[in-house]
């Protein structure tokens, strides 16, 4: 029997996350998954960023993740969402070659010294004394202090297409995982059920690109990662095309074998990526919906149709297809398909993930309830940390809600716990234009240096830029500007001119003046980044400062702990559904109780009372200067 700090089941996004962050740390790990061809898959759509979504990916990579690097590595269209609006939902998103993706994480797992990889099927979950012993099918037996399971879609996973074709799967051409889901059942776990789907795919030589519209990429470059910068792929465009009647009365007609309304599928599916059946049967008065056609790769003319996931037969599937703009008489490649597997409501768990009756065993990913790659990794990164926390006996890593998107995460899911497939959005949380994607390193390198899950060329990489940023910052609140270098640049924007010299940054703060070209109007040249983070923080000032106050009035209720052994039964004056959502998840702060749903303000404020009485310490809000970001 072989013996690991570390033991991480499944090769997916989480996966792969959870492997690096636990090797990271200096504990010895073994990634087991079912195929080493499929590390690192993209299942599902090929691509990596979007709204929120990649913003997290940026926090990935400070902490020593690897999400980021893969997506530079395998991009082959970059753009920048929402430039149109405010900086606090811009969303760097990129299309990635599917193959280059899967390689490239592959090479980033094989990097790291500490850390094994191994293939097998994972059969048996035995708890021991200080360590979990896992079995598979091929016979090969591990023993490990700390297990993560990320197991995605294939725990029970359920294929179908049409009410007529149901088959066991993971994913189309893999098999799902049972006696993983068995050894999980015997643990007393509560387990439910979602579903997920995927559109067809299309051979890309048979669609008439001149019935789209082509939809380039930014020229600008861009890197996900702070700490590499891969050279950029060919790149290529994608094409935006759009349903219409025939569509929809192709779909009306065959509603009965679709799996969902044909009684094949009773689970709750993601409410933001919704099939075809979905949209047409919920929103009736919609004339059309867009479908955007992807590349999978360099290396292939397959293309992904964004926008029309499905559960219909596969001729039924053709039938819709060729209604489409462009592909009236496209060749489908592959039908796609609605998928049934387990997950574990993640109000079982900790903040930490690590299951609250299981010590040693932690969840990260689609098992968790979520949807999405961003979604998955981020969690892979939190119980990788933590995994290997618990074995080498390390400070666990708890990200706040007020420093990042993966804090958002994990606390919506296990103070929230979900109803239906989790994604995540930059309305969810509270302080979104504190988290933004040109700041992630800023406020991820604190905890990246308390884990030091960076190497050293890393760390000083990453004070470069942050002292870089903040030299420019202070050069420019100390700078004037005369109104030879400032008036060209104000009246190129419709900016009232200038008629003495005037401070830089007031001039910075105008809505409708770029930093980088005032820069420029004085031949100043700075980092592209450095320059995008302090053209923000001037800009809004005044709106981040209030953000920062609330933070920190938020962060003395986060620091207020509550016994970990409270009896809320005792709490009569709180109402009995309260009490018992608070005794399920058993919350480890004031600040995280707030959050229950269904606790009002009047029951915390019972809470608070009851806990001072019985010995806790006195809780005081301090009014106290923001701190900087």
């Amino acid at each position: 029997m072989d013996h690991y700090d570390v033991a991480v089941i499944g090769g997916g996004h989480a996966g792969s996350e959870a492997a690096v962050l636990a090797a990271r740390r200096g504990a010895r790990t073994l990634l087991l998954t079912q195929n080493l061809e499929t590390i690192g898959q993209m299942s599902c759509n090929p691509a990596i960023g979007g709204i929120a979504k990649g913003t997290i990916v940026r926090e990935i990579d400070a902490l020593g993740g690897i999400m980021g690097r893969a997506t530079d590595q395998a991009c082959i269209q970059f753009r920048m969402l929402n430039r149109s609006k405010g900086p606090a939902v811009w969303s760097p998103r990129a299309q990635c070659d599917r193959s280059l993706y899967r390689r490239a994480v592959r090479n980033l797992l094989e990097r790291e010294a500490l850390l094994d990889i191994r293939q097998g099927t994972v059969e048996k979950l035995a708890m021991g004394h200080g360590t979990i012993t896992v079995e598979t099918v091929e016979g090969l037996c591990i023993s490990a202090r700390s297990i993560v399971v990320t197991a995605g879609t294939f725990l029970r996973g359920r294929i179908h297409r049409g009410t007529d074709i149901a088959i066991p799967g993971g994913r189309a051409g893999d098999a799902p995982s049972v006696g993983l889901a068995e050894a999980l059942d015997r643990l007393g776990l509560e387990v439910m059920r979602f579903k997920t789907g995927t559109p067809p795919r299309v051979d890309g030589r048979s669609v008439e690109f001149s019935k789209t519209q082509r939809q380039d990429g930014d020229p600008a470059s861009y890197w996900f990662s702070h700490y590499e910068q891969a050279p950029r792929p060919e790149q290529r465009p994608c094409f935006l095309t759009h349903t219409g009647g025939e569509l929809k009365e192709i779909v009306q007609e065959h509603l009965a074998q679709s799996a969902l309304y044909g009684g094949a599928i009773a689970s709750r599916g993601p409410r933001y990526c919704p099939s075809i059946e979905d949209k047409i049967v919920k929103f009736p008065e919609a004339g059309r919906h867009q479908v955007f056609l992807e590349p999978e790769g360099l290396d292939t003319s397959e293309m992904y149709v964004n926008g029309l996931s499905t559960s219909l037969p596969p001729e039924i599937q053709l039938d819709f297809l060729r209604t489409v703009p462009g592909l009236e008489q496209v060749r489908m490649t592959r039908p796609g398909y609605a998928i049934e597997y387990d997950y574990f409501p993640p109000s079982q768990l900790s903040a930490t993930l690590e299951v609250k009756c299981i010590e040693g065993l932690f969840f990260a990913g689609q098992v968790n309830g979520t949807t999405g790659y961003e979604e998955a990794a981020a969690q892979g990164v939190v119980a990788g940390a933590n995994a290997a926390a618990h074995a080498l006996g390390l400070e666990p890593l708890l990200v706040s809600r007020q420093s990042g998107f993966i804090g958002v995460l994990v606390d919506d899911l296990v103070t929230r716990g979900v109803d239906e497939p989790y994604r995540l959005f930059t309305s969810r949380s509270e302080y979104r234009l504190l988290l933004r994607q040109d700041n992630a390193l800023r406020r991820m390198i604190p905890y990246a240096v308390k884990l030091k899950t960076l190497k050293s060329p890393e760390l000083d990489l990453a004070y470069a830029k942050l002292d870089a940023e903040n030299s420019l910052l202070e050069g420019i609140e100390a700078s004037w500007i005369s109104p030879s270098h400032a008036n060209p640049v104000l009246e190129a924007k419709d900016s009232p001119a200038l008629r003495e010299p005037a401070k830089l940054a007031d001039l910075a703060k105008r809505p409708e003046i770029a930093l980088k070209d005032l820069l420029r109007g004085i031949g100043l040249e700075y980092p592209a980044e450095a320059i995008e983070w302090v053209g923000v923080e001037l800009k809004y000032a005044g709106y981040v400062a209030k953000e920062r106050a609330s933070v920190e009035r938020v962060r003395q209720m986060e620091q207020y702990p509550i016994p970990r052994d409270f009896d809320y039964s005792n709490l009569t004056a709180m109402s009995y559904e309260s009490r018992e959502k608070l005794q399920t998840i058993r919350p480890g702060s004031l600040g995280q109780a707030s959050r229950v749903p269904g606790v009002s303000a009047s029951d915390i404020q019972n809470l608070l009372a009851e806990i001072t009485r019985s010995g806790g310490r006195k809780f005081v809000s301090r009014e106290t200067s923001p701190p900087s970001a």
